[in-house]
């Protein structure tokens, strides 16, 4: 056993010893399935703190033949596969750290060169029956060890992409390093699987799309591994379980990432809270927020708007395809949008091409980034909020419809003003300080249509519920009567209580604003009734 050839089980050991460890094995029955494969190529890029390392060294303790793995896997999902047994500890295994070597060796060729050194030694001392051609030549000893004993290479390489996010400059290293990946693993019949993780996908660049024949599994396109990038909601569900806590709040911080019609919550926070006992910006102490304030405020065309936007909860069209897969060639507002995504700050719908902020931690990550820093509007907006919910939840019609109007002001500078739409999201903006025990919805759906905004009570907060309609250029009590006809509050199922009723109108010739409040009671409705009163 070596220590980046063969490097053993230990590393997994010490995921399975932890207080908290959930079963991601199934991720082994994909990999037996690509094995020896043209599919064999698999680059999983996921967000810092996502557990890449800790499949990474699932991966090495089941394929290393150095070791025995049984033990560690009895239990896991994976044992019902049938191709489980016969993948089992058969393989040699190396294991790479490109960012500890890459620290190592100060630049790239340095880097490689302390790769082959530490693996050309491994690799005599572990096959000393294997005849080398040249001791030397690293490329020459796997073919020799794979020639003589006829055991294939599985090569994992952990932050495959640190050179595009510390050399972010050095186009000459880029390319050389894509050079060097591609001679290693393409057409090599010593791999029988290359596994590479990372932040970014695979580097696009022009005639050096050198690793071309990988399958890339990233937040944009998590193919048939959504449930293998994070926790579900069921295993957090069982988490909130065993260590009682609140399942709604754990949603409302954490869940939000969207793959391809799943929902999944950051591994990191959901552990740190459980074991907490609280709720905490656990995953974004990680990083610090400089890198995300460097991004959103490049001066790109409509980036600041569709940030504000996203802030107020909106979904914004995105076109990932032009993203080079790197932190420099950043030239739209859609190339810093992904890379936002792949580095966990937003979250992506495949289906409809639309980017948002995922959940309540990120969210306030936003905000501390704009703070103080050329964005006054947003974050005054943001203070006042606390006042504008008071005024509503009292029925002072009057307060609100100034408040409101004092909004509409304020971003008219950035907002096109007379936009129904834009209405709506500086109004989510305006209630902001709501969230605190309220779940913000837009457009949220009827039999009969869309309430314009629903403030759903949070478990544990109390209410009230609050169901508001906007209208352009018609009297405010059409709104309410709208809510009333398309029985809206009913959308609330499982909630019993009071009820605000909330109509703002708007006179785009006037730009004046208005506020009309009723106040409902929700009950369980008996047959045939609506269960509502006045």
């Amino acid at each position: 056993m070596g220590i980046y050839l063969n490097p053993g089980n230990q590393m997994f050991q010490e995921s399975l010893d932890s207080e908290i460890y959930v079963d991601k094995s199934t991720l082994i029955t994909y990999t037996n399935r690509v094995l020896s494969t043209r599919q064999k190529y698999v680059c999983i890029s996921r967000p810092r703190r996502f557990g890449k390392s800790m499949a990474a060294q699932m991966l090495a303790a089941y394929y290393d033949r150095s070791c025995d793995s049984a033990g560690q896997f009895d239990g896991l999902a994976v044992t019902s596969d049938p191709s489980y047994e016969r993948h089992r500890n058969r393989y040699n295994v190396i294991q790479l750290n490109m960012q500890n070597f890459l620290s190592q060796g100060k630049d790239v060729d340095g880097m490689i060169r302390r790769i082959e050194i530490r693996l050309c030694y491994e690799l005599s001392v572990e096959n000393p029956e294997v005849v080398f051609l040249d001791a030397s030549d690293f490329f020459m000893c796997m073919e020799d060890v794979y020639t003589q004993t006829k055991i294939p290479f599985i090569i994992i390489i952990d932050e495959w992409d640190c050179i595009f996010r510390i050399h972010q400059e050095d186009d000459e290293a880029q390319k050389k390093y894509l050079d060097y990946l591609r001679n290693l693993l393409k057409d090599q019949p010593y791999v029988a699987l290359a596994y590479m993780t990372g932040i970014l996908p695979v580097k696009k660049y022009g005639q050096h799309s050198a690793l071309n024949m990988f399958t890339e599994v990233s937040m944009t396109n998590p193919r048939e591994l959504a449930r293998e990038t994070g926790f579900t909601k069921e295993e957090v569900m069982a988490l909130c379980e065993r260590y009682d806590m609140p399942y709604e709040e754990e949603k409302h911080w954490y869940d939000g990432y969207n793959l391809r019609g799943i929902s999944v919550y950051n591994p990191r926070s959901v552990v740190m809270s459980m074991t907490g006992h609280d709720f905490d910006n656990y995953w974004t102490q990680t990083e610090t927020f400089e890198a995300l304030r460097v991004y959103i405020e490049m001066d790109f065309d409509g980036l600041r708007e569709k940030v504000i936007r996203m802030i107020a909860g909106e979904r914004i069209p995105i076109n990932t395809e032009k993203f080079q897969n790197d932190m420099r060639s950043l030239s739209t507002a859609d190339d810093v949008l992904t890379l936002l995504i792949h580095l966990g700050y937003l979250t992506y719908d495949f289906e409809t091409n639309e980017v948002w902020i995922p959940n309540n931690e990120v969210q306030k990550e936003f905000i501390n980034c704009i703070e103080d820093r050329g964005w006054e509007i947003v974050m005054k907006e943001i203070r006042a909020s606390e006042g504008l919910t008071k005024s509503l939840l009292r029925g002072e019609e009057d307060a609100v419809a100034a408040a409101v109007e004092a909004a509409h002001d304020r971003f008219s500078s950035i907002f096109a003003y007379n936009d129904e739409n834009t209405l709506a999201s500086i109004l989510v903006l305006a209630f902001y300080a709501a969230r605190k025990g309220h779940v913000l919805q837009r457009e949220y759906a009827s039999g009969k249509g869309y309430a314009d905004l629903v403030l759903i009570p949070r478990p544990g907060k109390g209410g009230p519920a609050i169901v508001l309609e906007l209208k352009m250029d018609e009297a405010v009590s059409t709104a309410i009567d709208q809510i009333r006809e398309r029985n809206y509050p009913q959308l609330l199922l499982e909630y019993s209580g009071e009820i605000l009723l909330c109509g703002i109108s708007y006179n785009r010739k006037t730009k004046a604003h208005a506020c009309r409040i009723e106040r409902l009671e929700k009950t369980s409705p008996a047959p045939g009734g609506t269960g509502l009163s006045v």
